[in-house]
């Protein structure tokens, strides 16, 4: 299986890739502004079960591949290194932000955070080394259902997202920006890297 032997060029691609993406995501929670969806998931867990939120992203991850069980996907070597870099890069990246300062400051941490989340996927994916948890899950479900990935990943991150609020996540401006960009941004960034062949 290619997807469990990587190459030097993949491997080159994917760790920065994952780790960029976990940078992305410490911005947003950095600027207390609002977090992704599946952020805000894990710090209403996080601050439920006491653990840092990347530790929770990481929890979160495994739960999820196990979900890919019953729907017959199959991980790749990048989809359990997004299992554990992911997380492991908000968790240390966090306490090495500087700032955030006032509004702006804050507002420019959630711009940068969404731009490092859209290279960062778009490294992983041009990667092709296996589906993140999530995006695995959400095309498990579409091959299983027939539902469209637009419906599904709606479907998916608008319930992470509410049950994360109900948990004490925060959710917020940078929220919305991130649902309104990074959809975007990931397809410039797959495109500026040779797209998906």
């Amino acid at each position: 299986m290619t997807q469990w032997r990587p190459s030097t060029a993949q491997v080159a691609r994917l760790f920065p890739g994952l780790w960029l993406f976990g940078t992305g995501e410490a911005c947003l929670v950095h600027a207390r502004l609002g977090n992704s969806p599946w952020t805000v998931f894990a710090q209403g867990v996080a601050n439920h079960v006491g653990l840092a939120i990347g530790t929770a992203t990481i929890v979160i991850s495994f739960f999820v591949m196990l979900l890919w069980i019953p729907l017959a996907q199959h991980p790749g070597f990048g989809t359990v290194m997004n299992a554990f870099f992911v997380g492991i890069a908000i968790d240390v990246m966090l306490p090495l932000l500087p700032g955030p300062g006032g509004f702006a400051g804050r507002l420019a941490f959630v711009f940068l955070g969404i731009g490092f989340v859209a290279l960062g996927s778009g490294l992983y994916l041009t990667a092709r080394l296996g589906a993140g948890p999530r995006d695995g899950l959400m095309t498990g479900l579409h091959f299983r259902t027939g539902r469209s990935l637009r419906l599904l990943r709606g479907l998916l991150e608008s319930s992470v997202l509410a049950i994360g609020f109900v948990l004490g996540g925060r959710v917020g401006l940078a929220t919305l920006a991130f649902a309104v960009l990074i959809g975007p941004g990931v397809q410039a960034s797959v495109k500026a890297l040779g797209g998906l062949r």
